[in-house]
Formats: C-alpha cells, sequence, structure tokens
C-alpha cells in the first residue's frame, strides 16, 4: 500500500519504518525541517534498537521517505496515518492542536478517498473532532479510524512487528476491511485484529496504561509495608505472581514509573472522568504514590547522611526513565537528582544512552557525566542505582567497595543481590526488602 504518517516522533518513526519493511511504501511529513534533513542522511534521533538497520535498509530500497511538504506524502496514500505529540496541558487533558492541524493539512493535500487513522494516543471524541476539522477543507471521501499503539520503549520493532493485538476502531466496513489487510502481515501467527467501535478504541489504550501503572504504583505500596513489618517485596512479588488470574508481570518494585506514555495517560484519562463529572479516585492515587515513590532514594539517603548533603558526591547510574532508551520525560533520575542538588550534593552520572540528552535537554553541566559506571564511582560517598541497564546488573562489586569513600549502596530497582553484598561489607538499601 501507498502510506503516508504525519510526525516522525517515537511512534510515527517506528510505524512508517515497519510499514516499509513489510513491503508498503511510506512517506513520513514532519514540519521540522532540520530532523527531516538528518533523517534523510541516516541519522536517527532517538535510540530504539533495531530501528536505524531497519530505517537505512528501507531507504536504500526507496520505500521510505523523509519530507516536510504535505503536497509529496498526502496526494495518493491510501492510509495516512496520524502520529504527532498530544502534549498534556496544565489540567492533565491532552492537547489535540497538533493532530487537528496535521487532519487539516491532510483533508487540503487529498486528491481522492482515504483511510485517515488517529495513531496518536488521543482522548476518546478525537476521531470525531478529526471528522469535523476535515470536513472543512476535503474535497474527497474520507474514513477516520482509531488505531492505538501498544509499542514498548526499547522493545517497540518487536512489538510493531509481532504485536500480540491489533486494536482497530472504525465504523467504515471499508475502512475497517483496508486496515485489516494492512496489519494481516503483522498477526499470521494468530494474534487477534481487535475490530470495535471508535470510542472503544480510543479509550482502549488508555485504560492498557492506566491498568499497568496501577500495578506498579500497587507493588511500591505494597513495598513500603514490607519496609515496615519485615517482608521481603521479592518474595510477596513471587508469591502473588504465581497466581494465573494475576500474573508475573508488572510486579516489580522501584522508584516509580515515568517515560512518555504512563504519566500522559493517566493524567489524561482522570481529566477525561472528570470532565465527565466522575472522579477518578483509584488513579489519583496512581499519581500520588508515583510522585512520592521518585523521592525514596532521597529520603534513604538523607536519613543515611543527614539533610544537609553539603559536601557529599554521589554516583548515579541510570538517567533513561527504563533501560534501552535515551527517553528521560518524566524519569525518576530527575527527581532524585533535583532534590539531591537542593540538599547541597554533587552528582557524577553514568547512562548508556541518555547522558548527551540530559546534557542538552534537563541538567546540562550542573552535574557531572562519567564515560563508564565504574569512573563515576571513584570518590563517591554511595552508589545510586535508578535504571536498571542491564550492563548494571552484575558489576565488580569488589572494585566498587574499594572505589567508593563507604560502601554504600542504593538500589533503587533491587536488581541487586542484597545478603551477598551485605556479608561482603557493604550498607545496603533496597525498595522493600
Amino acid at each position: 500500500m501507498r502510506i503516508a504518517v504525519v510526525g516522525t516522533g517515537y511512534v510515527g518513526l517506528v510505524a512508517g519504518t515497519c510499514f516499509a519493511e513489510s513491503g508498503n511504501t511510506v512517506t513520513c511529513i514532519d514540519i521540522d525541517q532540520g530532523k527531516v534533513d538528518a533523517l534523510n542522511k541516516g541519522k536517527v534521533p532517538i535510540y530504539e534498537p533495531g530501528l536505524e538497520e531497519l530505517l537505512h535498509r528501507n531507504k536504500r530500497d526507496s520505500r521510505l521517505t523523509f519530507t516536510t511538504d504535505y503536497s509529496k506524502g498526502i496526494p495518493n496514500a491510501q492510509v495516512v496515518f496520524i502520529a504527532v505529540g498530544t502534549p498534556p496541558g496544565e489540567d492533565g487533558s491532552a492537547d489535540l492542536k497538533y493532530v487537528l492541524a496535521a487532519a487539516r493539512s491532510i483533508a487540503e493535500n487529498m486528491n481522492g478517498y482515504a483511510v485517515i487513522v488517529d495513531k496518536s494516543t488521543v482522548p476518546v471524541g478525537t476521531a470525531a473532532k478529526v471528522t469535523a476539522t476535515m470536513k472543512d477543507a476535503a474535497m474527497y471521501p474520507f474514513d477516520v479510524v482509531s488505531n492505538p499503539e501498544f509499542l514498548k520503549e526499547g522493545a517497540a520493532i518487536g512489538d510493531f512487528l509481532k504485536p500480540n493485538r491489533v486494536v482497530i476502531g472504525s465504523d467504515s466496513e471499508r475502512a475497517t476491511r483496508i486496515m485489516a489487510e494492512l496489519y494481516e502481515p503483522f498477526v499470521r501467527t494468530g494474534n487477534p485484529i481487535l475490530k470495535m467501535d471508535v470510542a472503544s478504541a480510543e479509550l482502549t489504550k488508555y485504560a492498557a496504561n492506566a491498568m499497568l501503572a496501577t500495578r506498579i504504583s500497587f507493588m511500591n505500596e505494597i513495598a513500603s509495608l514490607c519496609a515496615k513489618v519485615g517482608a521481603n517485596i521479592d518474595q510477596v512479588r513471587a508469591g502473588i505472581g504465581s497466581d494465573e488470574r494475576i500474573g508475573s508481570r508488572f510486579l516489580f518494585a522501584g522508584v516509580g514509573y515515568g517515560g512518555s506514555c504512563f504519566p500522559k495517560d493517566v493524567k489524561a484519562l482522570v481529566s477525561t472522568a472528570s470532565s465527565h463529572n466522575l472522579d477518578f479516585k483509584v488513579l489519583r492515587s496512581v499519581e500520588a504514590v508515583n510522585e512520592s515513590q521518585k523521592r525514596l532514594l532521597v529520603h534513604q539517603i538523607t536519613d543515611e547522611f543527614g539533610a544537609d548533603l553539603s559536601g557529599r558526591r554521589f554516583a548515579i547510574w541510570g538517567l533513561a526513565f527504563k533501560p534501552n532508551t535515551d527517553d528521560m520525560r518524566e524519569a525518576p533520575a530527575l527527581v532524585v537528582i533535583e532534590d539531591l542538588l537542593a540538599a547541597g550534593a554533587t552528582i557524577i552520572a553514568h547512562d548508556p544512552e541518555a547522558m548527551d540528552f540530559c546534557r542538552e535537554h534537563h541538567l546540562g553541566d550542573r552535574i557531572e557525566y562519567a564515560p563508564s559506571p565504574m569512573s563515576a564511582v571513584k570518590g563517591a560517598d554511595a552508589l545510586v542505582l535508578v535504571t536498571e541497564w542491564n550492563e548494571f546488573r552484575r558489576p565488580d562489586f569488589e572494585t566498587i567497595q574499594k572505589d567508593l569513600k563507604q560502601p554504600i549502596i542504593f538500589d533503587g530497582r533491587n536488581v541487586w543481590p542484597k545478603e551477598s553484598l551485605v556479608e561482603m561489607g557493604f550498607k545496603y538499601h533496597g525498595v522493600g526488602r
């Protein structure tokens, strides 16, 4: 098929590249000339394992192109995906100005029937707004479909090429048929294409992310209780995760969730409920627990060293909100570092991918950046693990013990063996252990 994707952010770039990988001809449109120029040179602006290789291959084979010109991408496209940002407003609601601006530009450049797909995470009622916006400018028929994405940063390519489900929200048999044909190569193993009404599809993405966020905050609350009563969160997790009604995923305690989806989507769902006079008490509690959890490490550190951290130096391992990405949106590390700096501490941090982004967009030169994990440790008062990159899981603890001023570890992800470290002489602080 001939496909256009409006927006080359995380979702749009992954979607466009993967659709090209399955043999479609894809044009990605973005108003940022600098980004388009970089992409045309093969420079990928985000870190996502496997993405750069696929992008280069499909550019080379002329299945994937990038432009700022709607008139080059929209005419003759059978399916047009809207994958622009929906940043939260002050009240948590999703800002649809970029979605509606894209919809108008699409309508102005169509030269025949097309399926218009809301790929961005958008609240219930967005498809109707897109339809109304396009009707003012479109000279040709179209259908608007909701097709939410379920991509995990760090595993997005696999998630897209082998989805565990595809959700298509549509009121048009014609559009549904075209979308099912487009996705058929990705579900050959039998995973379902779920066809539903538009409103249900729009709500599904928010509901899924809110449920996962709820599990994380719930386990962090249980971890806090474990710390109070002397229980072990790892054992509790194994006990409840073996119940097939619950399952074992998203039951890990830690320093809270971050990223581009969970915080934004929980806020948006609370806002949507509020606009319909519903107080979503559960999700407001999920938010509150998560914000509190991001400061757990700071509380542990100040309990150990005192409220005034002047003259103290801390090694931070991990800046990205999760492993295998350079994304720092709502990252717990930012909260931890800002609070430690405010208390007078100095910080030296290492992250395999996010340091340049952190320096450019977040913390600048207010902290030091270490070229390796072990170099960050030398002369530090303590080691603080915030993001559980694989390369952090089994470090040389003997060298760490020698290089720290005192053998103190704060394990914000419970990835290190507490008993072994205590036997070595470390003072170990975990989450609910």
